[in-house]
């Protein structure tokens, strides 16, 4: 149930946020400006034009979906709590822009477009909800991405946490560290230090 319920909350959020970012850069208003002798003026006005931030909103909450993957616990709690907020700001957005707006000759697009927009934050509002409520439940990335313990110099390569002289073995000449300072000192006279 867990991975079901993480899998739908990502997709809820890249879908919200992909239809809130799509939503706003399609024509929420149009004003034709007819003039004599010459082709009317077109001005044309998009939900990013009408209200910047909305688009904005709905960038940080794709961003925000994708720092689902990499977080766990109670970070991805918090994380959650912010893809809410962003949704909360695209829903409050959307419904300012089209509020009073005049759509002019934009037609049905004009309320489309907008509806679109909150519903996207809308489901972006819902999943960042999710996340908060069940994310510190969900798996984390797999233990291949995370950084493990790295053997040092003076460790048995074959059970890191035992070093060599319990291991009852003298260091590998190749784990050593070696001195390079001969073989730049050759390099300035001029010698070859790989011919021997």
């Amino acid at each position: 149930m867990n991975r079901r319920a993480y899998a739908l909350t990502l997709l809820a959020c890249l879908a919200g946020a992909g239809l809130a970012v799509w939503a706003s850069t399609r024509t929420w208003s149009l004003q034709v400006t007819p003039r004599t002798g010459m082709s009317s003026l077109r001005t044309k006005q998009t939900g990013a034009d009408i209200e910047p931030w909305v688009i904005g909103l709905a960038l940080v909450a794709l961003a925000g979906t994708g720092a689902l993957l990499a977080t766990g616990g109670w970070v991805r709690r918090v994380l959650g709590g912010l893809l809410a907020l962003a949704g909360l700001g695209v829903i409050a957005g959307s419904i300012l822009g089209r509020a009073g707006l005049d759509i002019g000759s934009a037609g049905s697009g004009g309320t489309l477009w907008p509806v679109v927009s909150v519903l996207g934050g809308a489901i972006i509002l819902a999943g960042g909800v999710t996340a908060a409520r069940l994310g510190h439940r969900w798996p984390g990335m797999s233990s291949r991405y995370e950084r493990g313990p790295v053997p040092s110099r003076e460790t048995n390569p074959g059970n890191p946490s035992e070093p060599l002289a319990a291991a009852g073995r003298e260091p590998d000449v190749a784990l050593q560290p070696k001195d390079h300072r001969a073989t730049w000192e050759a390099l300035d006279r001029g010698d070859d230090p790989t011919e021997a």
